[in-house]
């Protein structure tokens, strides 16, 4: 499921300093300011001024059923083409529950055809390599970004493209992968070629649900978010080293009302850049939140 970060508490908005002028001393005639003390609290979700977005995860999954082999040759073997083979598991999809048919796409084509190649070099028949590389590597490798993947394997010689697509059918895990609602694109290779010192054919589908299928978060923002974060707790350093300073200096002391000036005048950027900040984070979190609530509803999670 979706990971979502814990929000953290509120700190204190800083107290805006007013200078009041009182009466005058009789004798030198200064104007010796006062001080109010008033809390107010900040609405913007912060610790030291520091904001913390909600995050996105992404639970990705991988669909691989059994490999198919053919036991016998059959009398009535064809050449199997990809174009073929993507064409009749939509057929399939539109005969079995009116489902929408998967869309090729050429990366996940070169996945297909990198498992094809790497299962002649290595004469292996498996979902997972000699050298341990499997579906979600070789999504990674040829840049597919996804949620789920899947894979069907075949092995041996069948009558053409729809031959081999039934005897997937008839296969209840490959079944299912053809008929996975989730599912949005297809790739697709066949090859011929010596496997265990036979010619014979191979063949690889490649399913997918692209990371794209949901609204993607604004990284923009984020870092937008992280930039303003950190100049909150530098505002918040300064304010909390003035306002010390304020504290050891007496009222009399004449940079009183200096003091008092700076505090004062960085407390409103401050609360502004605050605020700010909040309505940057709710804006985040929201669509986090729809990535996340996406992901839920496109995997089936």
């Amino acid at each position: 499921m979706p990971v979502v970060a814990k929000k953290e508490q509120s700190s204190p908005r800083p107290s805006r300093e007013t200078a009041v002028s009182t009466s005058t001393q009789a004798t030198v005639k200064k104007v010796v300011p006062k001080t109010t003390t008033a809390t107010a609290t900040a609405t913007a979700t912060a610790t030291n001024g520091s904001l913390v977005p909600k995050t996105a995860v992404v639970e990705k999954s991988v669909v691989a059923p059994g490999p198919l082999r053919a036991i016998t040759q059959t009398t009535n073997a064809t050449d199997l083409t990809a174009r073929g083979i993507i064409e009749r598991t939509n057929i399939e999809r539109a005969q079995n529950g009116a489902l929408p048919a998967l869309t090729e796409n050429t990366l996940l084509n070169r996945d297909a055809q990198m498992k094809v190649d790497d299962m002649f070099a290595k004469q292996y028949f498996e979902h997972v390599s000699p050298t341990g590389v499997g579906p979600s590597d070789l999504a990674q490798a040829v840049g597919y970004a996804y949620v789920t993947v899947g894979e069907n394997l075949a092995l041996g010689d069948f009558a053409g493209d729809t031959g081999v697509v039934t005897a997937w059918m008839n296969s209840p895990g490959h079944r299912a992968n053809i008929l996975n609602t989730h599912y949005m694109e297809i790739g697709v290779a066949v090859g011929k070629g010596m496997y265990e010192g036979h010619m014979t054919w191979l063949a690889v589908q490649s399913f997918g649900l692209p990371l794209s299928a949901c609204p993607a978060t604004d990284q923009t923002l984020k870092a937008q978010i992280d930039s303003s974060s950190a100049t909150i707790a530098s505002l918040r350093s300064q304010l909390d080293a003035k306002k010390a300073q304020l504290d050891a200096t007496s009222q009399h002391d004449p940079n009183y009302n200096t003091y008092v000036n700076e505090y004062n005048a960085l407390v409103p950027q401050y609360n502004s850049l605050v605020e700010a900040n909040r309505v940057a984070v709710a804006t985040y979190n929201a669509g986090v939140q729809a990535f996340n609530a996406c992901i839920s509803a496109v995997s089936g999670h």
